[in-house]
């Protein structure tokens, strides 16, 4: 079903709710769920994905397409009378970074993303008219590349600054169920949805065979987790910061957020201090608590027009910091100007080439064109996220040691490799991995 019959009502109804938000910005909305009929979860169905995972009850996609109709309809029957009841999430663990952490991620039933999808398309009209232009995570036509974008382009109309760079503990963890309610009510007083939502905070996690309830937090995973996220943040940080710390500061200054990930540029340095100090309180009011070491403030100051870097000592240099997987820092570009330029995580590279290397010593017996054929598709993906301007050594290195990890792998494959090391470089030559691609380039319109 790649599109529903009723995809245009459904786009009409939806626009209907947000400009009904528009009209009445400071009003909490009643008798949303109406919209929710069984067009508008047949839309939703077709919404959600079909190949992920599967969740305790085990049907898969295809399981549930079987009776279609019928399914779509009890779902709706229960949702609306409130006799439908959320069934726990099955937590997984997913590496994080290039060490031995890990990052819980929770799995719903097919049917409970159907459901979730439906509400968060209601409810995503509603905020979507709230939302600052600062957030840029899990927004219909927003990428983390334009928060990139957005944040070198206002650091380099402000000549850098001083960067507070946040990192807030186990944040999907941490959202306090009761100001989540506080903040939802003062947009969205629909019973039929807001007891759906407190039945998915309340389902519980299965783990191990066990269920557990825990008394914060919405599971990474969830269809609605993001837009819970945003609505919560949005409270939390970026309405607070518009209108309560911007008018207080001496100079100027901006907020980028990207999800729970964010960093905030200030032009003078005693209102980078006074908004470290002051937003521990801001987030440990709201139940969430920053880390002690990750957050940080870094000079990025662009540096004098005619000063050398050989001239400096190493603590008068401008700061480097992490953002969205890249490590932002000051150099000269090609005519000499001090630009920001932004290079792969060191992490983020290590990890992605971790990658290939498992994957080509698990998949180095397959025939060499399908082995190209992944490959290729991999490093044009690293491409597509990495492939920055300034980006192209760590692009050129990551091609490189790609390279140099499958022929290791392919000359493993057999104590007697035809013609040796030459002979298989000869080969390769047949298979050549994609050149180092700028994908996103701050000079391209």
């Amino acid at each position: 079903m790649s599109e529903t019959r009723s995809s245009g009502s459904i786009s009409t109804r939806r626009e209907r709710i947000a400009r009904l938000a528009r009209e009445r910005p400071s009003e909490a909305l009643t008798n949303l769920s109406k919209h929710i009929d069984v067009a508008w979860l047949e839309e939703a169905y077709r919404r959600t994905r079909k190949d992920g995972a599967v969740g305790v009850d085990g049907v898969t996609a295809a399981d549930y397409e079987r009776e279609l109709e019928s399914n779509l309809r009890s779902l709706l029957g229960r949702a609306k009378s409130g006799l439908y009841r959320a069934p726990p999430v099955r937590r997984v663990h997913i590496p994080k970074g290039s060490g031995g952490a890990t990052r819980p991620i929770g799995i719903p039933t097919f049917e409970d993303k159907v459901l979730q999808r439906a509400v968060a398309m209601v409810l995503e009209e509603v905020y979507e008219q709230d939302f600052s232009a600062c957030s840029w995570g899990f927004r219909p036509g927003r990428s983390p590349h334009g928060a990139l974008a957005s944040f070198w382009k206002q650091a380099m109309d402000m000549s850098g600054g001083w960067v507070l760079e946040v990192d807030v503990k186990s944040f999907f963890d941490s959202i306090d169920h009761g100001h989540l309610r506080e903040i939802l009510r003062q947009r969205v007083r629909d019973g039929v949805l807001l007891r759906l939502i407190g039945k998915w905070l309340k389902a519980g996690v299965l783990e191990d065979g066990c269920v557990s309830h825990p008394d914060s937090g919405t599971p990474q995973g969830g269809v609605i987790s993001p837009l819970l996220a945003n609505v919560f943040l949005h409270e939390v940080l970026d309405t607070w910061f518009e209108r309560e710390v911007v008018p207080r500061l001496r100079g100027r200054s901006f907020l980028v957020r990207f999800a729970d990930d964010f960093v905030l540029c200030f032009e003078r340095e005693e209102d980078a201090e006074r908004v470290h100090a002051v937003i521990v309180k801001r987030f440990a009011r709201y139940g969430l608590r920053l880390h002690p070491t990750k957050t940080r403030r870094v000079t990025f100051r662009r540096p004098p027009r005619g000063d050398g870097r050989s001239g400096r000592s190493r603590a008068e240099r401008p700061g480097t910091f992490d953002f969205l997987g890249f490590t932002h820092y000051w150099d000269r570009s090609r005519r000499g100007n001090w630009v920001i330029k932004r290079k792969t995580m060191s992490s983020r590279l290590s990890r992605a080439l971790s990658t290939i290397w498992e994957w080509c010593r698990r998949n180095r017996h397959r025939p060499i064109a399908e082995q190209h054929a992944r490959l290729t598709r991999k490093v044009r993906g690293h491409y597509a996220y990495y492939g920055l301007t300034g980006n192209g050594r760590a692009l050129c290195a990551f091609r490189h040691w790609t390279y140099v990890t499958w022929r290791w792998w392919l000359n493993r494959r057999s104590r007697h490799t035809r013609g040796g090391l030459a002979g298989l470089d000869r080969r390769l030559e047949n298979f050549p991995l994609p050149a180092a691609v700028v994908v996103h380039s701050v000079y391209r319109a």
